[in-house]
């Protein structure tokens, strides 16, 4: 018997989350030099296009918008490895939204599609995230994980 496929043709997850809470895992590096230069181009279009209402708000009131945006750029490209789909299968950038509540880490909440695809790979709504910026460069890792791992601890 084959086991059950998942929307991107990956097999679903099988094993139980106390065995392996992590479903995907996924990194990526973004040139703050590059990000500056996209922004200035294409502006409130591009911004629009990849960032929710939210994030944009949020970057916009820092000292360096340029950073966070890129920090937050990285973050979606991260997740969409961790999910394993790229941009294929009807995702869009808005999908993934990071949220910081305050005195918490970041985390990727996932909306529609993206949704639909991580909860088929056994994953939670929200990825695990770790954000950071230093010189030229912004990088973000981006965890999937069951459910049950993304529990805040009692």
């Amino acid at each position: 018997m084959s086991p059950p496929v998942d929307p991107t043709g990956h097999a679903a997850a099988s094993r139980p989350a106390g065995e392996s809470g992590v479903r995907g895992i996924g990194v990526d590096l973004v040139h703050l030099p590059r990000m500056r230069e996209v922004i200035e181009r294409w502006q409130e279009r591009f911004l629009r296009r990849v960032f929710t209402d939210g994030e944009i708000a949020y970057c916009q009131g820092r000292r360096d918008p340029t950073q966070h945006f890129a920090a937050r750029f990285a973050a979606k490209e991260a997740g969409l490895k961790a999910l394993g789909t790229g941009l294929r299968l009807g995702i869009n950038w808005r999908e993934l939204e990071v949220r910081r509540e305050p005195g918490q880490a970041p985390v990727l909440v996932l909306h529609g599609r993206s949704r639909t695809i991580g909860r088929a790979r056994g994953g939670s709504d929200r990825l695990l995230l770790a954000l950071t910026h230093d010189g030229d460069y912004a990088l973000a890792q981006a965890m999937l994980v069951a459910p049950d791992a993304t529990a805040p601890p009692r």
